[in-house]
């Protein structure tokens, strides 16, 4: 079975596995939103890029006005934080009035934390919201780097790996792995990525593998012996390319903030971003010039969704699914779209929404680097996390410093 086949095979089954669950009755939502109003949720999210912590702190604004939920963004540097956070309270005896009530996740962290017993669930179906979500078409909703969700988790966004260059500077962008590498040994110190474990980093490091691989099925199920068979030709496709990067691959950019600081001061040719949007956000603030344009490789390129999950001792659970209902609501899947404020993909499906939602959808500018649906192309699932956590410790046996 080809690897898209499989994709949508899983979600087809999982949807059918979770029809009978429905939403939560009028009373019972209420309940839980009466049980809500006045509790504070501690929000363990990502803290690196200033459009997401001003959307985070309108969320705040939002759910405060609307339900009397507080909300207050614990920012992180890695997810992998608050993973450990929880992991702590458990062992050391804390099952309940734990200290995170809400963790932006998915990937390796959501697999690690559902392995582990360590989340709150299942309570995703019940959500008045999710019944909004276009599971059928979107199937990342319900498939975390194809491990299912199973109500865990609720999708509140969609990420798609996108390539920025300047047109002014670089009219006719590498548009595949091996482009890539010709582009950077004609103009060598032109081309870089982040180090792992930095996701900016391990995504191209999957984009690679999964374009160059002649066995994709293959990572789609759990690594195991067949490790080194099946990234055989990444670790020669990054022999090759190392000598040509910036610095001659001693020194990588820290994250794909940098990349885009790099790209606007010339050291640089090519950055790229999991949102599509970015471009445009960084015309916008005045970090990239007005010639930047975005480009996807020719064979497709990586997209997953990512989430909101309850761990199993968060102190106000209530509160955490109001605000993870909002997440999903037609008035914060439009602003989260709009590049004024972020620029990502909906999870929603448009034709379930109705009229006054979809004129929400049909107001949002896309923006001069912002590709369209069209445009943006096939998107290539995530490899199961086991993939990513051994590339990363091979990557760093291999090239870090």
């Amino acid at each position: 079975m080809g690897f898209r086949n499989w994709i949508a095979g899983a979600a087809a089954t999982l949807i059918a596995a979770t029809t009978h669950t429905g939403i939560a009755g009028a009373g019972e939502w209420s309940d839980i939103m009466s049980k809500a109003k006045g509790q504070t949720v501690y929000w363990n999210a990502w803290g690196g890029g200033d459009s997401y912590n001003a959307y985070i702190a309108w969320v705040g604004e939002r759910v405060s006005e609307e339900y009397g939920v507080n909300l207050v963004h614990v920012k992180l540097g890695d997810t992998a934080e608050a993973v450990r956070k929880v992991l702590a309270e458990r062992t050391a005896g804390r099952t309940d009035d734990g200290t995170v009530d809400l963790i932006w996740i998915n990937g390796e962290n959501f697999k690690a934390m559902k392995d582990a017993d360590l989340l709150y669930g299942p309570w995703v179906e019940n959500l008045p919201n999710f019944q909004l979500v276009d599971t059928a078409l979107k199937p990342t909703t319900i498939l975390d780097f194809t491990v299912p969700t199973e109500g865990l988790e609720a999708p509140w966004g969609m990420a798609k790996l996108i390539f920025i260059h300047d047109s002014a500077r670089l009219e006719n962008p590498p548009k595949s792995m091996p482009a890539l590498l010709d582009y950077a040994r004609t103009s060598p110190g032109r081309i870089s990525y982040p180090a792992p474990p930095d996701f900016h980093g391990s995504t191209f490091l999957k984009q690679a593998l999964m374009e160059l691989s002649p066995n994709r099925d293959a990572l789609l199920q759990p690594a195991g012996n067949n490790f080194d068979q099946v990234t055989a030709p990444l670790w020669s496709y990054l022999d090759s390319l190392s000598p040509h990067l910036w610095k001659a691959g001693k020194e990588y950019p820290r994250n794909g903030d940098q990349m885009i600081q790099m790209l606007d001061d010339g050291s640089l040719d090519v950055a790229f971003s999991f949102n599509i949007g970015a471009a445009t956000n960084a015309i916008k603030e005045g970090l990239l010039p007005e010639s930047t344009r975005s480009y996807v490789l020719e064979g497709g390129t990586i997209g997953n969704t990512h989430f909101v999950a309850i761990p199993f001792n968060a102190a106000h659970k209530e509160a955490a699914m109001v605000v993870a209902n909002f997440l999903m609501s037609p008035e914060a899947q439009a602003r989260k779209q709009d590049p004024n404020h972020w620029g990502e993909q909906t999870v929603l499906a448009y034709q379930r929404l109705s009229a006054a939602d979809k004129a929400l959808f049909d107001a949002i500018p896309r923006g001069v680097a912002t590709l369209s649906d069209a445009e943006l192309g096939a998107t290539l699932p995530e490899p199961h996390p086991s993939w990513m956590t051994m590339i990363e410790e091979a990557w760093l046996r291999r090239y870090g410093s």
